[in-house]
């Protein structure tokens, strides 16, 4: 597919230039919501990276990645969600900010919901931290209370490229496996957003375990062990005292070269979807059969407030 900015020359998310849904005017919507009613959703996070990674790197690799989709395709992004869950291990670490689960998918309910009041019907809920067992729920809680027409997909970016994300021992091009702002991780940091990283602040590290065998991943889930990174406690000590520089692994082995295949595989696979999304919906054009409303009801929604219809609030309060 088609060539990509990396690394790209700085963010977009102050800018006027018709990418960011906050940046844009009543007019400005109107005439996008006419071409592409499509939204991608960066769900970020803020947590400790270590001493050469900014605390909002979770949350920058996705409004990066976004931002380049949104150039070749015409499509908006949303300002990102900085705040999100945390698996228990991540307690306590400095810098490191959790958002109880119940509050984040609430959260994401009402962004969608917000969102699509504004026009925006096909929607993409683009995850850049290891949130991903929390985010589906939101996504069906928003179907289950609205029952309003949509298209809505979670991508959790490394899924689309496990294989790429992997060590050389596995078929990857990495020297170690993926863990926590390590040498995968940080590459991806080098390759999106440059600026922001200080490879001479890097270190190394061994992350504890206290659980012989091969059963949990490490980062990612890339490598489709039976329990995910996620899926355990007690496996391994809270990260202030078993890794309290922030990182698991070989920080200093990272560049952005290692990530530049993948990083273009995940970038070409979200036009693609965008694509597939807008072919079988274009501009306006919403699926059918998937909501239990009347069809006078979903038309007086569509419709929306401003031209004689009415809003999604109008289902209830909150949302």
């Amino acid at each position: 597919m088609g060539k990509w900015e990396i690394p790209p020359k700085g963010g977009h998310m102050d800018k006027a230039d018709g990418i960011y849904f906050q940046n844009m005017n009543t007019k400005e919507l109107k005439e996008r919501l006419e071409e592409n009613d499509l939204i991608i959703i960066p769900v970020g996070s803020t947590e400790c990276h270590g001493a050469h990674s900014p605390f909002g790197e979770d949350t920058f690799l996705v409004t990066r990645m976004a931002e380049q989709i949104a150039k070749k395709t015409g499509c908006t992004v949303a300002q990102p969600i900085w705040y999100g869950s945390h698996p228990y291990q991540h307690l306590g670490m400095p810098g490191t900010v959790i958002i109880p689960e119940d509050v984040f998918t609430a959260q994401i309910r009402a962004v969608m919901a917000g969102l699509w009041n504004a026009g925006f019907r096909k929607m993409i809920l683009l995850n850049g931290h290891g949130q991903e067992y929390v985010i589906p729920n939101a996504i069906h809680e928003f179907e289950k209370r609205y029952q309003v027409p949509a298209v809505v997909a979670f991508v959790n970016w490394p899924t689309v490229i496990p294989n790429d994300l992997k060590d050389k021992e596995h078929g990857g091009p990495f020297e170690t496996p993926f863990k926590h702002a390590a040498e995968v991780e940080t590459s991806y940091a080098q390759a999106l957003f440059p600026e922001m990283v200080q490879m001479e602040n890097a270190v190394d590290t061994c992350g504890e375990g206290y659980i012989k065998g091969d059963h949990v991943d490490k980062g990612g889930d890339v490598y489709q062990k039976p329990v995910p990174g996620h899926g355990q406690v007690g496996f391994g000590p809270l990260e202030i005292y078993g890794y309290p520089e922030g990182c698991i692994g070989s920080a200093t082995l990272a560049s952005a070269e290692k990530a530049r295949k993948g990083l273009e595989k995940v970038l070409d696979y979200m036009v693609k979807l965008h694509d597939d999304i807008l072919e079988a919906f274009p501009a306006g054009k919403v699926p059918e059969k998937m909501t239990e409303r009347s069809k006078e009801e979903v038309e007086q929604l569509l419709k929306g407030p401003l031209n004689g219809g009415l809003s999604i609030y109008s289902l209830g309060w909150p949302p």
